[in-house]
């Protein structure tokens, strides 16, 4: 890719206008000016050159009921979780994610993190994964309890370890790795948090765990309790955190946990105002994320960054308190690091895989082309998204989907809700 403003989101590499992408076998082997190599080159003027955006935090499920959260008690984003998660068959789940997936594309999401909380059974679990395989993004599956499961009862753990060998020990999933979505203290007791998360680890996987959510949760010292029981590490991630001490902070930072803000839900939802700026100032590993389609509506993490970059301001009454390069950072480089993927993806550096997407800054939304990390945080969104790499395999192109048809996907996933709501 050449002739495109280069954003590595690398500091030792910088920006590079007019710079050139080198991509050989779905690595990142050289960026820079002048690069002749033989082979097919994509013309990229018109455009910056970026790492694709990385979810940390999505129940790509609940994008089969798109939109239908809030309107009434009924359907409260909870108890139309309930409702129609109890529901589910196992196609209903491979629908709403592959839609969520392809959404993800369109708007220039190359990492997910597939927050799976309504796997009911083996079969519904073999769907979820059905659906990542055949879309082929990068990310981690969270392996997390249906609907309605009861807070006294562990996860499946034995299929848990099913999934780590049949689907992770080989080629099915090459690009994705297996978590374990799990209950922190407080919301269930030590004879289930303990074991979920003794299992998770002896597997080698990840845990992630929302906490402290609401003010009642923050009350629980959660993340407190977690500390305590040296649940907090790397391999730890906290989902929205808004109500949190000094001290809970200050143990997410020094144990290297992440903590991943879904600043769109976590207003719609009525949890409160997102913490960015006390999470930055902590020096908490944080980041961004989409959360749940029902009831944003939305998979456009552009909106969040600007939503993110905003809250940040308001707080501190300071236009400059923060700049758009930092708050990108949020969904690139810090993003990867959060899900153990930072030598991996999140910036454009030789040796990292080719995750990457062109966004136009010559659209009547984004010209003229000023201050490059400005246009993206504020005034970029999907439709602006022109191309999309995974791996070196290219997914969208000249803004149209190369790989699935829309059109399709969109009928099946409409097809399946009205069943499901049939049956309701």
């Amino acid at each position: 890719m050449h002739g495109g403003y280069v954003l590595t989101m690398d500091p030792a590499l910088g920006d590079l206008a007019g710079g050139a992408v080198h991509v050989r076998d779905g690595e990142i082997v050289a960026v820079g000016h002048g690069l002749d190599p033989d082979c097919p080159r994509i013309d990229a003027g018109g455009t910056v050159v970026m790492p694709g955006l990385v979810d940390t935090h999505w129940h790509l499920w609940t994008t089969l009921f798109r939109s239908m959260s809030s309107s009434s008690p009924q359907t409260a984003y909870f108890a139309l979780n309930a409702a129609n998660g109890r529901r589910c068959r196992p196609e209903d789940l491979y629908h709403g994610v592959r839609l969520g997936l392809v959404d993800a594309i369109n708007t220039g999401i190359t990492t997910v993190h597939d927050w799976a909380h309504n796997v009911r059974s083996p079969e519904c679990a073999d769907a979820i994964l059905a659906a990542h395989q055949e879309i082929g993004l990068r990310g981690r599956f969270s392996y997390g309890t249906g609907q309605g499961h009861p807070a006294d009862r562990t996860a499946d753990l034995a299929d848990l370890a099913r999934v780590a060998g049949e689907w992770f020990d080989g080629s099915r999933l090459p690009l994705m790795h297996l978590g374990l979505a799990g209950r922190p203290p407080g919301a269930t007791g030590e004879s289930v948090f303990r074991p979920e998360y003794e299992a998770a680890r002896s597997l080698g996987l990840p845990v992630s765990y929302h906490a402290n959510s609401t003010r009642a949760q923050g009350e629980l010292r959660m993340i407190e309790r977690l500390a305590a029981e040296s649940m907090l590490d790397p391999h730890t991630q906290l989902i929205h955190a808004l109500y949190t001490t000094a001290g809970e902070r200050a143990a997410v930072r020094d144990s290297g946990a992440s903590v991943s803000l879904s600043p769109w839900s976590e207003l719609l939802i009525g949890y409160g105002m997102p913490p960015v700026q006390d999470m930055i100032d902590s020096g908490v590993l944080v980041t961004l994320s989409v959360d749940t389609l029902s009831l944003t509506g939305t998979a456009d993490l552009w909106s969040a960054i600007r939503l993110a970059t905003g809250l940040v301001r308001a707080g501190a009454e300071q236009e400059l308190a923060v700049g758009t390069r930092r708050m990108l950072e949020l969904s690139t480089v810090d993003a990867a690091r959060s899900l153990g993927l930072g030598d991996v993806t999140g910036s454009l550096t030789p040796g990292k895989r080719a995750d990457l997407i062109l966004v136009r800054v010559d659209h009547v939304g984004t010209a003229p082309f000023t201050d490059p990390t400005n246009v993206l945080a504020l005034a970029a969104g999907p439709a602006d998204v022109d191309t999309v790499v995974v791996d070196g395999r290219i997914l969208k192109r000249a803004g149209r989907l190369t790989t699935v048809d829309p059109a399709a996907v969109v009928a099946a996933t409409d097809t399946a809700l009205r069943a499901l709501l049939a049956r309701t």
